[in-house]
């Protein structure tokens, strides 16, 4: 019998959380990439064979990532020194070009099997990887999620992929069929679809493939153990650079599977290693670039603004929500719950804080749909299943009161203005672009739908300028949650 012992450290999700902070109540310093960088450093040195892995969502999130369009990311993930990386959503952020270019600055490989070049039924990005270490070849390949697939197909109709799970699976089965020989040790998928896809994903790997594991991502999950589905162990490392994962496993050679396992999520602060200092030293002099432009006063809250979860209505979404509607100067406004990176902000709001908490500049755009149409959107947002840490949730604005009953599984009631919404009277709604293109998928109504009444108006083309220019205009502001989305 050849066992033979591996360390494999995962990330994921990371969103430019580079610097490390004193939480509140706390008097460490806890996460930052420069504490990372050091424990991995540590690990690596303490142990024979080790890897680490990131399961997509390195860009966005942070000023320092936007204002250099991720290429700053880039340059930080090449003192880390992955030695595989997996696609996320946010990677497609800046345009598929873009990310091709950044793939370049990588010094590491970036592995994703499903996403294609259709004209051509070609991968996009290298397919799998396999890295010999201690006598044994370990396979990896990545698997990405639907929501990349809806931001790609707006930017270019060359690329396609396999989205749904069965797709995947049968994309994953391709490459082990293709490359896992008696040679093949063991077999690392890394995927952004949310813990929960994962699980479901895991049922359909067929056992003759051989997959092992799979590290994933995008739902932010935190285990208290991996979950262990057909054989195969799942698990991620939540959000940020607050934890790391680390498995400690046993491979046995004769039979190419893990024999012995023992997993951590490991808290990231001072006490764990020492700050890798040339990537400290590094992170600061973007940071300082960053704050000397963005460091100007634009305004100030009467209270510091919050949004702790994206499933809920939070003060700083009714904010932002209330912000667009008036500009849009329309009944119904819907902001991505997601797209409100802080999870606080004010009382005093810089520049910086601003393009923090919202980096996404996008078109406002207006449209004209019956009361029917809004109240299936509602119906549709609102839905239990959509609430799960992998669904589009929004924020509204003021003119809306939204109940949802989770028992019966239906919209219990919808009023606009405090009048309850008529199926065949007329409401302008708004959003963002990327709810626009993606309207079938997050908001249950086609673009022809949206576009039928023919007075469909953009209001805006950058939601960013919008909202900056809200708040220098609105000193002493606050919100409270009142109401506007109430689930029962």
């Amino acid at each position: 019998m050849n066992n033979k012992k591996f360390t494999v450290l995962h990330s994921n999700d990371m969103h430019g959380d580079f610097l490390a902070e004193i939480k509140d109540g706390g008097s460490r310093l806890t996460g930052g990439l420069a504490l990372l960088s050091g424990y991995i450093n540590k690990v690596r040195r303490e142990e024979e064979n080790v890897f680490y892995l990131i399961s997509g969502d390195m860009v966005q999130g942070s000023l320092i990532d936007s204002e250099y369009r991720g290429i700053s990311t880039m340059e930080i993930m090449n003192y880390l020194a992955p030695d595989v990386v997996a696609l996320g959503n946010h990677e497609f952020d800046y345009g598929l070009p873009h990310l091709l270019f950044l793939e370049k600055v990588a010094n590491f490989p970036i592995v994703n099997a499903n996403l294609y070049v259709s004209k051509y039924n070609k991968r996009l990005m290298r397919p799998y990887l396999i890295i010999k270490k201690a006598g044994f070849d370990i396979l990896f390949t990545g698997i990405i999620t639907e929501k990349v697939i809806d931001a790609i197909n707006n930017q270019d109709d060359l690329i396609s992929s396999f989205i749904t799970l069965e797709e995947a699976s049968q994309e994953i089965g391709k490459i082990t069929n293709a490359y896992k020989n008696d040679d093949i040790d063991l077999t690392i998928i890394l995927t952004h679809i949310g813990f929960e896809s994962d699980i479901e994903l895991a049922k359909m790997l067929n056992p003759e493939w051989g997959v092992d594991m799979i590290i994933g991502g995008h739902s932010h999950t935190i285990l208290e153990k991996p979950a262990k589905v057909n054989g195969i162990l799942i698990a991620q490392a939540g959000v940020g650079t607050d934890q790391i994962g680390r498995f400690d496993i046993v491979v046995d050679d004769d039979t190419n599977s893990i024999v012995d396992y023992e997993w951590q999520l490991i808290s990231v602060d001072d006490r764990l290693a020492e700050p890798d200092a040339k990537l400290e030293e590094y992170i600061n002099s973007l940071k300082g670039q960053v704050d000397r432009k963005y460091s100007t006063i634009i305004c100030k809250f009467g209270e510091i603004l919050t949004h702790p979860r994206r499933e809920v209505e939070t003060s700083l979404g009714d904010l932002i929500a209330d912000a667009f509607a008036e500009i849009a100067e329309s009944d119904v406004m819907l902001v991505g719950s997601g797209s409100i990176r802080s999870k606080e902000m004010g009382p005093v709001v810089t520049l910086k804080d601003l393009k923090t908490c919202f980096p996404y500049d996008d078109v406002i755009t207006r449209y004209r749909i019956s009361g029917a149409q809004i109240k299936r959107i509602f119906a549709h947002i609102m839905r239990p299943d959509n609430r799960n840490n992998e669904g589009e949730c929004y924020q509204v604005n003021d003119r809306v009161k939204a109940v949802y009953n989770d028992a019966a599984r239906e919209l219990a009631s919808l009023t606009i203005n405090r009048q309850p919404v008529s199926d065949d009277h007329c409401y302008t709604i708004a959003m963002l672009g990327f709810h626009s293109k993606n309207s079938s998928a997050y908001l249950n109504i086609t673009n022809e739908e949206l576009l039928a009444s023919g007075k469909s108006k953009v209001i805006s083309t950058s939601a960013q300028e919008v909202l900056e220019e809200y708040l220098r205009n609105h000193q002493n502001i606050s919100r409270r949650v009142e109401g506007r989305l109430i689930y029962n």
